[in-house]
């Protein structure tokens, strides 16, 4: 005796058609595999500043502000703390789903310090760690002053990209 499924769908000509157990499993997997893709999407946007690979390598102390222009490009912001610095901008996001929104998962800022006579004194790279300001280049948090509160404030603002 054969077994067959109870699920029926009406043919053109109005009677009942029944389907087997490898049709309908063959059905259950197409779904599967349909809505299994669902789940592996990811975008991932960068905003800002993208610093290319190996730039600040080129970048030695005591290089003019001129061969810092030619590497890197034109600053996100300048600021002028206790001299001359820019600084670069760039924001990391990434979203599960096209329907979500993206959550910030990384924020960087490349500042080049520059002395009075335009040459560089020191490059940083900071982010978030922890929730404090964080120098990925020395492996140092600032400790206060002028610099730590304006990188503060960049920060601040970055999450409202």
């Amino acid at each position: 005796m054969k077994t067959t499924i109870a699920l029926r769908a009406p043919s053109p000509s109005g009677a009942t058609r029944r389907f087997g157990p490898a049709v309908i499993l063959a059905c259950a997997l197409t779904a599967a595999a349909a809505l299994g893709g669902c789940g592996s999407f990811s975008e991932t946007l960068q905003r800002g500043y993208v610093l290319p690979e190996g730039a600040l390598e080129q970048i030695p102390v005591g290089a003019t502000q001129e061969q810092v222009l030619i590497v890197l490009g034109t600053p996100s912001t300048v600021a002028t703390v206790n001299g001359e610095a820019f600084y670069y901008i760039s924001q990391k996001a990434e979203r599960a789903a096209a329907f979500m929104p993206h959550e910030v998962i990384d924020q960087r800022v490349i500042a080049v310090y520059f002395d009075k006579d335009r040459r560089v004194t020191r490059l940083a790279n900071y982010g978030l760690k922890d929730g404090k300001v964080f120098d990925y280049m020395t492996q140092t948090t600032e400790t206060g002053g002028e610099r730590l509160n304006y990188l503060r404030g960049i920060f601040r603002n970055m999450k409202l990209w």
